[in-house]
């Protein structure tokens, strides 16, 4: 997900989070599905995954909007109580996963980073009490995304964290309060997978069938988008059983509903990659401009 006066809905790769950081406490770790392999599935499949991270894929790169001037991430691997933004010159790689290859642990995503940038972002999300963090960096649903649409690592990098406290309108309405960095030639990326379900991962493999509930999930976002229909996508939770089924925890939802309000009217939407990784992650990518 993500925007500049364009915006779109990146997918992502890696596994294994922690669900706080900074000056929060810290609460157990989760796992997560991405397209980097999951902690157990046939070699074979988990060969082919890593091989795409450890090289850039071009038609990403030939897909990606015109460079902005800096961009705004938003990953679903960085959950706090409270709001935060990295405030550090030169952010961190941050590998939070497990079970990988050694080379994976070796990619460095060297970004700078763009502490006006956050301190922009505090005063536009005012109400929010945005804090600076220097304790946390570029986590892997970041750094991944952009090592394919942004290689050279040239770009100033912001995270912005999500707060768990917080209902999915609060999400919502803090794109809104970013909106306008768009108009300052900024990129607004949201990070996490439209539907996320690591319980019910199909081993067999990478391309395994979606599963029905994942399928109608995918769709019923799809046509939400198509209508824009953004009332329906921030009370997704009224589907009740196949939002349980989708999003047994919410964490790579909320990225969406982030650069869902910095949406403007009569803005394109297109699906830049459609598809779904064993039978329970869709991957799909979303682009607003």
């Amino acid at each position: 997900m993500a925007a500049t006066r364009t915006s779109h809905s990146d997918c992502h790769g890696g596994c294994d989070r922690r669900v706080d950081h900074g000056r929060h406490a810290h609460e157990p770790q989760r796992r997560c599905l991405t397209n980097a392999r999951p902690l157990r599935r046939p070699r074979h499949a988990g060969e082919r995954v890593f091989r795409q991270h450890l090289h850039p894929q071009p038609h990403v790169a030939r897909r990606r909007s015109a460079s902005p001037r800096a961009i705004l991430a938003v990953s679903a691997h960085w959950i706090t109580h409270g709001w935060f933004a990295t405030g550090d010159r030169r952010p961190r790689t941050i590998h939070d996963f497990y079970g990988f290859p050694p080379a994976l642990y070796e990619l460095e995503y060297p970004a700078p980073g763009s502490p006006e940038l956050a301190v922009r972002v505090q005063e536009m999300a005012a109400g929010l009490d945005v804090g600076l963090s220097s304790d946390w960096g570029l986590d892997h649903g970041t750094w991944i995304v952009l090592r394919h649409m942004y290689p050279d690592a040239d770009i100033p990098v912001v995270q912005l964290s999500i707060d768990w406290d917080r209902p999915p309108r609060r999400h919502y309405d803090t794109g809104l309060a970013l909106a306008a960095l768009r108009d300052e030639g900024v990129l607004v990326m949201g990070s996490g997978n439209l539907v996320h379900n690591v319980r019910a991962v199909d081993f067999s493999g990478i391309d395994a069938p979606p599963y029905h509930w994942a399928l109608e999930f995918d769709r019923w976002v799809e046509q939400a988008l198509v209508t824009r229909d953004h009332e329906a996508l921030i009370g997704y939770r009224s589907l009740g059983r196949l939002v349980e089924m989708a999003h047994p925890t919410p964490d790579h939802y909320y990225p969406l509903l982030y650069v869902l309000g910095t949406q403007s009217e009569g803005e394109d939407l297109s699906f830049l990659f459609t598809g779904f990784q064993y039978a329970s992650a869709s991957m799909r990518c979303v682009h607003f401009s």
